[in-house]
C-alpha cells in the first residue's frame, strides 16, 4: 500500500498554502479566538468562490467534487494553519445527510445554501443527561396534526447563537428500545422557543447548551422516517468518527521547532529528542488519516479505521501539546496573543485546546469501544 499522494495532490497542496497564507492572517486568527467562534464569513467566502467550501459534495447540489485525497488535503492543510472550519464541517457534514435522506425540497432549498456559506447548520445530539450515549436523547418530538412540537434541550450545540438551523435528534417514541424510538429533524434556529445559552471551554470556544420550549415544526422538517432517526444519524456519525487531527500535531511541532530555532536551542539533544517523538506522532497520525481516505477511495468503510486514527491523532495531540509545553519552561504559560509570549502563545493554547479534541466526536472511550466491537469483533 502506498501512502504518496500523488503530484497532483502535491500541486493542490501548494495552492493551498499559497491561499492560506494571505487568507489566514494574525489578526483574523486572534478575532476568531477573541469571539470564542470558529467563523469568519470573508474566509468562507474565499473558500466557496474556489469550490472548497464543500469540497466533498457533488457539483450538482453545488458542492466541489474533488475526490477524497483533495479533500483531505484541504483538511490537513487548514487544521495547520488553524482556519476557522467548524462551521464549514457541520454544515458540509448535514448538507451530506440531507442528499442521502431529506426530502427533495430540502435538497433543492436548504442543501445549496449549506454548501455555500449562505446558511449555517449544527449538531444537536448530544444531551446534558446523556453525553456520549447519544441513543439516550430525552428532547421529545409529539405528533399535533401535521407539526411537531420539540420540548428539550441539548448541549455542545457548537456554532448555536450563529445558525440557521440544528440538525436535531429527538425521542418519539418512549415503548421501544431506545435506538429505536428516536426521530430527526431539521428545525430552524430563529423562532419563538428556541434559545441558545453560551457555555466557555477551557480552550476559551464557545459552545452552547440550547433549549427548545414548544417549538412547532411542520412534518416536512422531519429527515427520514419516523423512528427512523438512528439510521439517519449513522450517516452523520461516521463522518464523525473519522475525524483526525495531524494537521493540529504537525502545526504544533512546526511552532516548536521555531521557538527552538529562535531561542538557539536546537542543538540540545534533549529539545531534539523531544521533537523527534513529536515528529513520529505526526507521520503515525497523518498515515491513519491517509489509511481512511485510501479505504473510502476504494469503496470500504472505515469503521474502525477511521475511529483509530481519530483516537490516536487527538491523544497525540494531548501528549505533544504537554511535552513540548514543559519543554518551553516558564516562558509557555504566557497566554495565548501575549505579545512576550513566544510564538504568540500558540504552545499555551495547545495545551487548552489539545484536551477537548479527546472528547469532540466521540470521547476516546467510545472510539475505542468502536474499534473492539466493529474492528476486533469483541462483545459490546
Amino acid at each position: 500500500m502506498d501512502f504518496r499522494l500523488g503530484t497532483a495532490a502535491d500541486d493542490l497542496r501548494e495552492e493551498v498554502r499559497t491561499f492560506l497564507d494571505e487568507a489566514v492572517t494574525l489578526e483574523m486568527e486572534e478575532r476568531v479566538y477573541r469571539s470564542g467562534t470558529s467563523y469568519d464569513t470573508g474566509y468562507n467566502d474565499a473558500l466557496h468562490a474556489r469550490g472548497w467550501l464543500a469540497a466533498s459534495l457533488p457539483v450538482e447540489y453545488g458542492g466541489g467534487g474533488q475526490d477524497p485525497v483533495e479533500v483531505l488535503v484541504l483538511t490537513e492543510e487548514q487544521q495547520r494553519y488553524d482556519a476557522p472550519t467548524y462551521t464549514n464541517g457541520t454544515s458540509v457534514m448535514v448538507a451530506k445527510v440531507l442528499i442521502e435522506a431529506g426530502t427533495e425540497e430540502m435538497k433543492r432549498d436548504i442543501v445549496p445554501k449549506l454548501l455555500s456559506g449562505g446558511a449555517i447548520c449544527v449538531l444537536g445530539f448530544s444531551e446534558p443527561e446523556s453525553g456520549s450515549d447519544v441513543a439516550n436523547a430525552q428532547c421529545r418530538a409529539v405528533r399535533d396534526g401535521d407539526e411537531w412540537v420539540i420540548n428539550g434541550s441539548k448541549m455542545f450545540t457548537t456554532n448555536g447563537h450563529i445558525a440557521d438551523y440544528v440538525f436535531l435528534l429527538t425521542r418519539t417514541n418512549t415503548e421501544v428500545p431506545k435506538h429505536k424510538g428516536l426521530t430527526t429533524f431539521l428545525v430552524p434556529m430563529k423562532q419563538p422557543g428556541v434559545e441558545a445559552q453560551a457555555v466557555y471551554t477551557l480552550s476559551g470556544e464557545r459552545t452552547n447548551i440550547t433549549y427548545y420550549n414548544d417549538v412547532r415544526v411542520p412534518d416536512s422538517a422531519r429527515i427520514g422516517d419516523v423512528d427512523g432517526g438512528w439510521r439517519v444519524m449513522t450517516v452523520s456519525l461516521q463522518d464523525e468518527h473519522t475525524t483526525g487531527y495531524g494537521g493540529r500535531v504537525q502545526r504544533l511541532l512546526e511552532e516548536a521547532e521555531a521557538w527552538a530555532e529562535e531561542s538557539g536551542r536546537i542543538a540540545d539533544p534533549d529539545v531534539r529528542a523531544r521533537l523527534a517523538e513529536v515528529a513520529a506522532e505526526v507521520e503515525v497520525s497523518l498515515l491513519l488519516q491517509r489509511r481512511g481516505i485510501w479505504m473510502t477511495g476504494a469503496g470500504i468503510v472505515p469503521e474502525a479505521e477511521g475511529p483509530m486514527s481519530k483516537l490516536f491523532s487527538s491523544e497525540a495531540f494531548a501528549r505533544a501539546s504537554q511535552d513540548l509545553f514543559e519543554l518551553l519552561g516558564p516562558d509557555a504559560l504566557r497566554s495565548y496573543f501575549d505579545p512576550t509570549a513566544p510564538r504568540h502563545g500558540r504552545m499555551e493554547y495547545a495545551v487548552r485546546f489539545a484536551l477537548g479534541t479527546r472528547i469532540y466526536a466521540g470521547t476516546s472511550e467510545v472510539q475505542r469501544n468502536i474499534i473492539s466491537q466493529r474492528g476486533l469483533g469483541l462483545p459490546r
